[in-house]
C-alpha cells in the first residue's frame, strides 16, 4: 500500500535527490479509530524540518484528507509520509525550483509492540555511536545509516534494543526511540542538540508530565550516570511507552508514570 504524489504504486524517479541524497524527511504516524495520533505534530514537525533543509513545504488539503481516509480504514496500523526535495540533476546543489516528492505508505504495527508495553525491555549498549551534525539535530531526515549500522549488529540473547551514545559518550536514544530517566519526582531525557531525533511522542510524554508536576530536564549526561536512576522508559509515536528493565548489567524498576502516560495519550496497544 504505497502511493507517490497521489499515485497508488506509482514509481519515484531515479534522480529524486531524497533516493540519491537522502535529501528529505519522514515521519511515523499512529492510526486510530479517531484519526492519525497528533497529527497537527507530526505536520508541523515535517515543516519545520523542510525549512530547516532549505525548502518550503506545507502539507495540502488532499494530502491531509489521503492520510485521514487511510487511518480511517487502517485503524492501528502505521502510516509512513517520506517528502523528498524532488528530482534533481547530479551534483548536491538543490535545484531552485523545488517540486517536493510526497510518498505514502501503511504498514502493520509490530506484533511485539504490545508484549513490550506489558513486559517492558531490555537495552544493550551499542558499539556504533552517533556523530555530531547540529544543523540536522533532532529532525527526521531520510539520512538514517548511523541507524542501518547499529542495527545490522545482532543484538546479544536476552536484549531488545540498542542504546545509543553520541561519539563523546554521551546518552542520546535508543536505536528507534527517545529515552527517559526517572529518579523520584525528577524526570531527564538527553539533550538532542548535536545529534538525536526529537520525536513528536517524546515532546506529548514532556507536556504530559509537566502537566502532573513533574520536574523535568533536558540535559547531556554520560552513560556512567545510568546508575543513578531508579526508572527508564523509552518513547516513539507506534510503540508508545515502554518500560526499559534493564541497560547492560543494570536493572531498573517498572516506573508507574508509564502506564499512566499511556492512559492519559491513548496509547495502549
Amino acid at each position: 500500500m504505497i502511493w507517490v504524489n497521489g499515485v497508488s504504486q506509482a514509481s519515484i524517479a531515479p534522480m529524486d535527490r531524497g533516493l540519491a541524497y537522502g535529501d528529505g524527511l519522514f515521519a511515523t504516524m499512529r492510526s486510530s479509530e479517531c484519526g492519525i495520533l497528533f497529527f497537527e505534530q507530526h505536520q508541523a514537525r515535517l515543516t519545520a524540518g523542510a525549512a530547516r533543509l532549505g525548502f518550503d513545504w506545507q502539507m495540502s488539503s488532499a494530502l491531509a484528507e489521503q492520510l485521514n481516509t487511510l487511518a480511517a480504514q487502517n485503524p492501528h496500523h502505521c502510516i509512513k509520509l517520506m517528502i523528498t526535495r524532488g528530482v534533481g540533476g547530479r551534483g548536491y546543489a538543490p535545484p531552485e525550483q523545488v517540486n517536493v516528492t510526497e510518498i505514502v505508505s501503511v504498514h502493520p504495527i509490530p506484533a511485539h509492540y504490545a508484549a513490550w508495553q506489558q513486559q517492558g525491555i531490555r537495552l544493550k549498549t551499542s558499539a556504533v555511536q552517533l556523530g555530531h551534525q547540529p544543523l540536522l539535530a533532532g529532525i527526521k531526515h531520510l539520512n538514517r545509516l548511523e541507524q542501518v549500522l547499529i542495527k545490522s549488529q545482532p543484538l546479544p540473547q536476552g536484549f531488545d534494543d540498542w542504546l545509543v551514545l553520541d561519539c563523546t559518550g554521551q546518552v542520546i536514544e535508543s536505536s528507534m526511540a527517545n529515552i527517559f530517566f526517572v529518579k523520584g519526582h525528577r524526570v531527564i531525557t538527553p539533550s538532542l542538540a548535536r545529534c538525536g531525533v526529537a520525536g513528536v511522542m517524546r515532546e506529548q510524554v514532556m507536556l504530559a508530565l509537566l502537566a502532573q508536576q513533574m520536574n523535568i530536564d533536558c540535559l547531556p549526561f554520560g552513560a556512567e550516570r545510568l546508575v543513578e536512576f531508579d526508572s527508564v522508559f523509552i518513547t516513539n509515536s507506534i510503540l508508545g511507552v515502554v518500560d526499559v528493565l534493564a541497560i547492560d548489567s543494570h536493572s531498573f524498576k517498572p516506573s508507574p508514570l508509564t502506564a499512566d502516560l499511556r492512559h492519559t495519550l491513548s496509547l495502549s496497544l
